[in-house]
């Protein structure tokens, strides 16, 4: 018998070029010209809700290095005119600014630590069968999420147990959280029980499992409360005002900053009523104005924060999705 012949043509092979330009194809070229347009359109909606978040930012750091007078009158709109930084260079001249930012820093860094290291030790205790009475505790963690006493009740409390006019005054109220603790409860339970398992048989305890399996496991929810929580005690300022009434020395930046922007008026008279001599005539377009005390100020209470976050945006979106939601 004879082979048979086929009179199918040969295929052509595809050359590796073709093949990898195939691969990268623009999916904008394979959409429809009803597709495209909406692209588009999607684009610059996000555009312009992109433009309206970052204005504001940019409209507060412009106006505090552009000349005070024209920034008072409303004049300075997309770009810096008559760029100065006296107005930065007069706020470090406020008594006990340095001191102030020492105690804000301080109060950030522990406070932060102390309030994530118990929002996730809690959540994680939460989430163990073992744990003795664990559902009563948890509502009656959760529960003063609603309830509250009120201002007075809470200040006399605070100097019934001697943190009044204290530093632990900004650090243990704040200590317990209930809504970080839910968010590390909910991130803890989306982890394997197997891990856990498997370091039980190995002989682990309960903190040895937390510390050396739980943590490392859920850094996207850790960083995602210490965000809040560093957010949180700095920008903090009516604890100052309430608890410490007789030590100077444990006032907060922004409580310095707050009693600086309160002083504008009065500042902008005595500027004002001054004599009129030809050094106070040169400096009048950079004196300081109500206007521009709260943009400076604005901008020095914001900046820290606005460095610290990009470091932990990458775990910022998977934290609060994963910990807000089981599943």
């Amino acid at each position: 018998m004879t082979a048979k012949t086929s009179n199918a043509p040969a295929k052509k092979p595809v050359s590796s070029a073709s093949a990898h330009s195939r691969k990268h194809i623009n999916p904008m070229n394979r959409q429809s010209a009803g597709d495209r347009v909406v692209s588009v359109v999607t684009y610059i909606v996000y555009a312009f809700f992109a433009f309206v978040c970052a204005y504001p930012f940019y409209y507060i750091i412009i106006n505090s290095i552009s000349s005070n007078t024209l920034s008072e009158r409303g004049k300075v709109l997309f770009w810096p005119m008559e760029i100065h930084f006296k107005n930065y260079t007069r706020m470090s001249t406020i008594p006990g600014l340095l001191d102030a930012a020492r105690v804000s820093v301080l109060r950030t860094v522990v406070g932060t630590i102390l309030t994530v290291v118990i929002a996730a030790f809690l959540g994680y205790m939460f989430t163990r069968e073992t744990m003795w009475k664990r559902k009563l505790w948890f509502r009656f963690v959760a529960v003063t999420m609603y309830f509250n006493a009120g201002i007075i009740p809470w200040v006399l409390c605070m100097r019934n147990l001697g943190l009044a006019n204290n530093f632990w005054g900004y650090i243990l109220p704040m200590a317990v959280q209930p809504f970080y603790i839910i968010l590390c409860k909910t991130y803890c339970e989306s982890v394997p029980r197997e891990l856990q398992e498997a370091a039980e048989i190995d002989g682990a305890g309960t903190l040895r499992v937390f510390v050396q399996i739980m943590l490392p496991v859920i850094k996207p929810i850790l960083a995602t409360v210490a965000i809040f929580a560093a957010v949180n005690q700095w920008n903090s300022f009516q604890d100052n005002l309430l608890l410490m009434t007789n030590r100077p020395d444990l006032d907060t930046l922004q409580y310095k900053l707050y009693q600086y922007i309160t002083q504008a008026n009065s500042l902008k008279a005595l500027v004002s009523n001054t004599t009129n001599s030809n050094a106070v005539m040169a400096s009048l377009a950079t004196a300081a104005t109500a206007t521009s005390i709260r943009m400076s100020v604005t901008v020095v209470v914001v900046l820290p924060i606005m460095l610290i976050y990009p470091f932990f945006q990458r775990f910022f979106t998977k934290g609060i999705m994963i910990g807000a939601v089981k599943g």
